[in-house]
């Protein structure tokens, strides 16, 4: 019976091995194919669509909208675990209940933390 179940994996373990390989093989393959070409410091430049860059590499965003990007991302994971769990809810035990009450202790931790963020920045 144990052997029935191996030999059942064995063409998704040739799969894998036959991708690793390719892989591997393709990698060493243009490693010793191509051909070396010297360093021009040119060609390491950050070019903007064919001009030399003006100015800071590095600017600062506004964060006024960051409290929103996390409500927003904290109300979309909860409501796709929430979905989930209420589909699932009269065929789940009754001692799934406390992950899923921790996970929302969690997530509303999560958007009372956003919240404050946006009190405290005046914008809401």
């Amino acid at each position: 019976m144990a052997g029935e179940t191996a030999t059942q994996f064995l063409p998704i373990l040739y799969l894998f091995g036959f991708g690793i390989l390719a892989g591997v093989a393709s990698i060493v393959l243009s490693r010793l194919l191509m051909t070396r070409r010297r360093y021009n410091p040119v060609k390491f430049l950050p070019v903007e669509c064919g001009q030399v860059p003006s100015g800071e590499g590095r600017s600062h965003f506004m964060m006024q909208y960051y409290s929103y990007i996390l409500m927003f991302v904290v109300f979309d994971v909860m409501s796709i675990f929430l979905y989930a769990w209420g589909v699932t809810f009269f065929s789940i035990p009754k001692e799934a209940t406390l992950p899923m009450m921790g996970f929302l202790g969690i997530m509303f931790a999560a958007m009372g933390y956003a919240l404050f963020l946006a009190g405290r920045k005046g914008i809401w």
